[in-house]
């Protein structure tokens, strides 16, 4: 490992692991223990913890759900349960829907039913990222399997877009060949059961897809809330077919398609950015105002976040003192790379490099990289 680079695993005083795998590759394996290579600090190693435990007895740190034991882990398995919770959740409302549509003829319940099937089979192939997610990095996949979440935000943005593609053709096709629908009060109470499965799943998916970071999750959740309203414009439809009006449904239908385009726009823009590695400011600017704040940081340089899945990385370079030793950059880094841990939420690996603050007439020690830099 280079002097000014720093990344590993280390457990604090309170049992919180945090994972640093910012190593280099050519230390060996993903994934290996601070302790190998390094020589001992036993000086610094006690004044750490002393420092630290004074810290959090005068400042408890506020650890959200990603802090915990194995953060990376247990994010996963929070993912998993809240897909199995509501799978079941819409698999019932979708089939007790379906029946009514099999008596009543509804074409607007129709495109409701579809979309609650097809919200509750999103939660397969986001279920099968979660897990894979959970695998160890590898030297093929160095960054683990992370972004199996983002392909799998792909995959319901495409399954919002033809549900909405089959709600449309179907109220089309019934505004040119209208017929009664029958059952209407069952329709009605069919409608109900939806919005309120499809609200509850949506609450519960937006809710841990933000506490763990899950574009892909709060996607599906925006899915599950969109047929929450189409839902209760079914019930509309059902009102207006009761008074008379015969084309009350397709209508209704096509208003659901309209709503499903408005959230495939959300949930579009929502996995995008995720895939262009774009980033919320405010963590930048958390970044940035906890490092400015770590006894021997000079200035804070390139400084870069990215999420892979649910997991948040962080690469930055910080100045030290040029005339510094080895370990004392090395400290720096240390108590750097803890500073963002407690002050990003949801980051689970930080790579900390100290650059030496220039000194009169030296010359760039990053020169000799220039010609690398893409223009």
């Amino acid at each position: 490992m280079s002097a000014g680079h720093h990344g590993h695993s280390h457990q604090d005083e309170h049992g919180h692991e945090h994972h640093h795998d910012g190593h280099r590759q050519d230390r060996g394996a993903p994934g290996h223990e601070h302790g190998a290579g390094h020589p001992p600090r036993a000086h610094h190693g006690l004044r750490h913890r002393l420092s630290h435990r004074v810290a959090h007895l005068l400042k408890p740190h506020s650890h959200a759900s990603t802090d915990k034991v194995d953060p990376a882990l247990e994010s996963s398995a929070r993912g998993i349960r809240t897909l199995w919770i509501s799978l079941v959740v819409l698999g019932v409302t979708a089939v007790a829907q379906a029946a009514v549509v099999a008596v009543s003829g509804s074409v607007a319940l129709l495109g409701d039913t579809v979309h609650n099937a097809a919200d509750a089979l999103t939660a397969v192939p986001l279920g099968i990222a979660f897990v894979l997610g959970r695998r160890a990095a590898t030297r093929r996949f160095t960054y683990g399997y992370g972004r199996a979440e983002d392909l799998a935000g792909l995959v319901i943005v495409l399954t919002i877009a033809a549900s909405a593609v089959f709600a449309g053709w179907t109220a089309i096709d019934r505004l040119f060949a209208p017929r009664p629908v029958e059952h209407i009060p069952i329709v009605a109470a069919a409608a109900v059961i939806g919005f309120a499965g499809n609200e509850w799943v949506a609450r519960y998916r937006i809710r841990v897809g933000r506490e763990i970071g899950s574009a892909a999750l709060v996607a599906d959740g925006l899915h599950a809330r969109t047929d929450g309203f189409t839902s209760l414009a079914v019930l509309l439809g059902a009102g207006g077919a009761a008074l008379g009006w015969q084309l009350a449904d397709p209508v209704v239908g096509l208003a659901i398609t309209v709503a499903l385009l408005l959230v495939l726009r959300d949930a579009a823009r929502e996995v995008f950015r995720r895939v262009m590695d774009a980033i919320d400011p405010e963590l930048v600017d958390s970044a940035e105002r906890a490092l400015s704040e770590v006894p021997g940081v000079q200035a804070v340089g390139e400084l870069r976040l990215r999420w892979i899945g649910h997991r948040l990385r962080a690469e930055v370079a910080v100045v030290v003192d040029g005339e510094a030793s080895v370990r004392q950059a090395h400290g720096i880094a240390v108590e750097a790379e803890h500073a963002l841990l407690h002050a990003v939420p949801g980051l689970t690996a930080a790579l900390v490099h100290a650059d030496p603050s220039p000194a009169p007439g030296e010359t760039d020690p990053h020169l000799a990289l220039a010609h690398h830099t893409a223009a």
